[in-house]
């Protein structure tokens, strides 16, 4: 063999070589590409929301939630927040729930969200509201991936199972509502379902009949309680609004049952607790039929009706079942 020839078969093998190491270079980088790509879908997952639809990494440690129901939510789950919205009624924290908020930092209220305290905590996850926070959504969502739930009316239970998701904890959220249900079927046996019921609320500067689409009017309706026909009838007037109807003392008589129950949103000043003792002085009070009878109870509002939660859910029923035990 000439020289000429050993010089190309040479620049040939050459060539072929390098051929054959970018082929491989270019699988490999495929493997890792594919590999890559897999690594993620395995460590995250999507939830769809009132606001679209999110990626979160999977296993959220620090999570800031902006409602008081989807607190309780949390905590009823095992998880504790890094940062939650302060309690309506509590320095910071319901009575209820205050022992399992040590530590947890105060980013606002509700309605009132703090977002450079949400931003200094630096979370992986943030859980909200559209009623409450829809106009700050995309300032939430550029510090971390985040999740709202629709409303915050009536059904907790339904935002309940969004949160689970969002958290990564829907067999914990499922072993929640289970035993809620277990707890409800228990107190439904011992009481009288026959039993009609009138739910009054007191605040500064107005007072309400609260009604089925409200968060005791719910568990109300889970139980089979009924409701007075004097209520029905003035909630028939607007079906699109089941939830209350705010009345002056003239009114008094539509709050009649075979038992009242009441509690006063008191923020501190005192007003809402003049308010209340104004009502209950008032002749038209003492002259109710659940009132002579001894059947009005004054009841708590966290429970009964601010907390929104499973956790006051679970309480409310407690109460029910002393109050109507058969």
């Amino acid at each position: 063999m000439n020289f000429k020839k050993k010089v190309y078969l040479g620049f040939l093998t050459l060539a072929i070589c390098s051929l054959l190491l970018a082929a491989c270079g270019a699988a490999d980088n495929t493997d890792k590409g594919n590999n890559a790509a897999k690594t993620e879908g395995e460590n995250t997952y999507t939830v769809d929301h009132a606001m679209g639809s999110t990626k979160i990494s999977k296993n959220p440690e620090r999570i800031v939630v902006l409602t008081n129901e989807g607190t309780e939510a949390l905590l009823a789950m095992g998880v504790t927040p890094v940062g939650a919205v302060r309690s309506w009624i509590g320095d910071p924290w319901y009575e209820h729930i205050e022992k399992q908020m040590e530590g947890v930092e105060v980013v606002g209220e509700e309605s009132n969200v703090n977002i450079e305290a949400i931003a200094a905590l630096e979370p992986d996850l943030i859980i909200g509201n559209k009623m409450r926070q829809e106009k700050i959504y995309e300032q939430l969502k550029a510090i971390a991936p985040t999740v709202f739930a629709e409303d915050l009316r009536g059904d907790w239970q339904k935002n309940f199972t969004l949160y689970s998701k969002a958290i990564n904890k829907e067999e914990e959220g499922k072993k929640v509502l289970d035993e809620f249900k277990d707890h409800l079927n228990k107190v439904k046996e011992n009481i009288n379902t026959d039993t009609e019921v009138s739910v009054v609320r007191f605040m500064e500067g107005r007072t309400r009949i609260y009604y089925t689409d409200s968060f005791s009017g719910v568990i109300f309706e889970q139980l089979g309680l009924k409701r007075p026909q004097q209520q029905v009838d003035l909630f028939a007037q607007d079906q699109n609004d089941q939830f209350t109807r705010e009345v002056d003392q003239e009114k008094i008589p539509l709050m009649d049952g075979d038992v009242i129950f009441y509690f006063t949103y008191e923020t501190g000043n005192g007003e809402a607790t003049k308010v209340e003792k104004e009502w209950i002085n008032n002749p038209l009070w003492k002259g109710l039929n659940a009132v002579n009878a001894g059947n009005a109870y004054k009841v708590s509002d966290p429970i009964w009706n601010t907390a929104g939660g499973v956790l006051a859910a679970n309480l409310m029923l407690d109460d029910i079942e002393e109050y109507l035990a058969k």
